[in-house]
């Protein structure tokens, strides 16, 4: 059974990361090309500085779905 802190903390840091840990490698995968596409399309569209809250937003979920995995 994989730590759902250490899970959240991973798929904080790297989105998809903690959704592998806690064994999910598919949804690990899809975690974390859709964070790319969204760093992609926001960096292209908006300013700088919401591109940095639109990232936030996703890490965060990412870490919640993780910890919820995890458990």
């Amino acid at each position: 059974m994989a730590n759902a802190i250490l899970a959240a903390i991973l798929s904080f840091l790297i989105p998809g990361l903690g959704q592998a840990y806690a064994g999910d490698i598919k949804k690990g995968i899809i975690f974390f090309v859709i964070a790319i596409v969204i760093w992609a399309i926001a960096s292209f569209v908006f300013q700088h500085w919401i591109v940095w809250i639109i990232d936030l937003i996703y890490a965060l979920y990412a870490a919640y779905d993780a910890y919820q995995m995890a458990q």
